[in-house]
């Protein structure tokens, strides 16, 4: 017997041998590969650093953004950045609430003046500065990064055509033109079916049939055309690349303004559209959408491999509505060609600066 226990031993021996060499060579010629697929699961919180196992540095970025800010930590955060504009201790607004997303773990919903009031005063008084104040925050540099990516444009120098010297302040816009009426509520997240199950990604703006349809950020017509699910629709992309605004279900026969194509530049307030309820069809130019609404969604890009797919940051947009809300596009109709137009013209000095940008590219 002690021969074949013997035997027995050594066998068992022999076989974990080969499974650690095989395991092991599977993992150096497979680990890497594996270890770089991105993961179903998305995360909140500042990126790491880490190499990709050939030798070269794993490009991080942020792969998911829950924006809970409420309309009115915006309008104070706001009120400080303009009152600090011109003084000698400027304050970025954004980053005010970037600090305040630290402190709330990103959740605003017990949201105080008085929590504000404890960053920005000591900052205008010249008593601490931002630095200073967020220097042992850790998860600062993610809440900075990502409120960036959503507010970063929204804000900043403009002119009004036809007035001397320039403003600073709010220079995006309602979704919605001024003086038409429309309703709304926080439906992001809500289920829909047709197609199939899904959660809904945007905000719905209801309202009335040709409603003219507001750029909320200057940028350039990425995507124009019929969807299935938002019937006819318009996609514009930030200069920054960051943002992507997603205007859908617009008018049968006569959706967009007739001068756009993709590639077309608009600025804030710039009419690109009418209001209908297209979509949830595959025949193009199909009505099958119950209610007359804006389909209006925002869309993070922190690379660009997020743009398609299933890496896709879309976050709600109820609150933000509600601060834009204020900065609503006066138009004026053209009766001979039946467009809207806005009434007063803006200079955004994104557009040239991202024009010069273009003109000094190779062509391809």
């Amino acid at each position: 017997m002690k021969p074949s226990f013997f035997k027995f031993i050594v066998s068992i021996e022999i076989l974990a041998l080969f499974a650690i060499a095989a395991l092991t060579w599977y993992q150096s010629h497979y680990g890497a590969s594996i270890m770089q697929l991105p993961t179903a699961s998305h995360t909140a919180g500042p990126p790491s650093s880490g190499e990709n196992g050939t030798g070269s540095p794993k490009k991080e970025f942020i792969k998911w953004v829950d924006f809970h800010v409420t309309s009115e930590a915006m309008n104070d955060a706001l009120a400080y950045g303009i009152k600090a504009h011109d003084t000698g201790t400027p304050i970025d607004w954004v980053c005010l609430l970037a600090t305040l997303g630290v402190k709330y773990g990103g959740d605003f919903k017990n949201y105080k003046k008085d929590d504000l009031a404890a960053i920005a005063e000591p900052i205008l008084n010249k008593e601490s500065t931002l630095e200073q104040i967020t220097k042992d925050m850790k998860h600062y540099s993610y809440y900075n990064e990502a409120y960036h990516a959503v507010l970063g444009g929204l804000v900043g120098t403009y002119q009004l055509a036809g007035t001397q010297g320039v403003q600073y302040g709010l220079k995006a816009f309602s979704p919605i033109a001024k003086g038409f009426p429309y309703t709304d509520y926080d439906d992001f997240g809500s289920s829909r079916s047709f197609g199939y199950r899904r959660q809904h990604l945007g905000h719905d703006m209801m309202g009335q049939i040709g409603t003219p349809i507001i750029a909320v950020e200057s940028g350039y017509v990425e995507c124009l055309g019929w969807n299935r699910y938002g019937g006819w629709r318009i996609g514009i992309r930030s200069f920054d690349k960051k943002r992507y605004y997603y205007y859908a279900h617009l008018r049968q026969n006569f959706p967009y303004c007739k001068t756009l194509k993709e590639g077309s530049i608009v600025t804030a307030g710039d009419v690109i559209g009418y209001m209908g309820h297209t979509g949830y069809s595959d025949k193009e130019n199909t009505n099958n959408i119950d209610i007359i609404h804006l389909h209006f969604g925002l869309q993070l890009i922190f690379d660009e491999s997020q743009k398609d797919g299933n890496g896709e940051i879309w976050i709600s947009c109820y609150e933000l509505t509600r601060f834009l809300s204020q900065n609503r596009c006066e138009t004026v109709k053209d009766e001979t060609t039946k467009e809207w137009h806005r009434v007063q013209e803006m200079i955004d000095p994104a557009v040239e600066e991202y024009k010069k940008r273009t003109a000094k590219q190779p062509a391809a």
